[in-house]
């Protein structure tokens, strides 16, 4: 059985210990930072050639160069107004998915209660203090090593999910990109060229 004075040693130092880690956790965490304000739209830049989104368009009925240019021109906008699309834009910023956090603490949570348990099991064991953990330094030494283990955690759950975001960024930029492409092509395709 833990002594009064151990008992309140032993959750002072699990709070110092939780306090701590707790401080550590939420200075690592970045500041929110402001959405950039709005700006004003540009003007509307030339299409871009079809080769640059993998299209290959054949003049089907005799269209010259400056006929080919303007209907490629009229469908690229005709294909945003339909698709809502703008395949030269930039991707959106990945948003990553919000990651667990606190790991830092709960680690060091645990890590207390499990040193506190191993640290008076092995106290109640032994004949006088032969420089054996008693359960409060026990649970000093767990609270460090889990929090250590929660930061590793939160870590390794923060990077998979940013990666997880990236790649579905990527698919959807992809996907917009054929959509995009898809009603270019039967834009063109509908005025008589030959679209691969």
């Amino acid at each position: 059985m833990l002594s009064m004075t151990k008992t309140v040693a032993l959750f002072l130092m699990c709070l110092v210990t939780v306090g701590l880690a707790s401080s550590t956790a939420f200075a690592q965490t970045p500041p929110a930072t402001a959405p950039p304000p709005a700006a004003t739209a540009p003007p509307p830049a030339a299409a871009p050639k079809p080769a640059t989104l993998g299209l290959a368009v054949y003049p089907g009925s005799g269209q010259d160069a400056t006929q080919q240019a303007k209907d490629e021109g009229e469908c690229y906008q005709w294909a945003q107004q339909q698709t809502g699309i703008d395949p030269t834009a930039a991707p959106a910023p990945v948003q990553a998915a919000e990651a667990p956090k606190g790991g830092a603490v709960k680690g060091a949570a645990r890590g207390a209660a499990k040193g506190a348990v191993v640290g008076e099991v092995v106290d109640n064991r032994t004949i006088g203090d032969e420089g054996h953990l008693d359960a409060g330094e026990g649970a000093t030494a767990g609270a460090a090593a889990g929090a250590v283990r929660g930061r590793r955690a939160q870590k390794k759950a923060g990077k998979q999910a940013e990666a997880q975001a990236q790649q579905t960024a990527q698919a959807q930029n992809a996907a917009a990109k054929d959509t995009f492409k898809n009603a270019w092509g039967a834009c063109l395709a509908g005025r008589g060229y030959s679209v691969k």
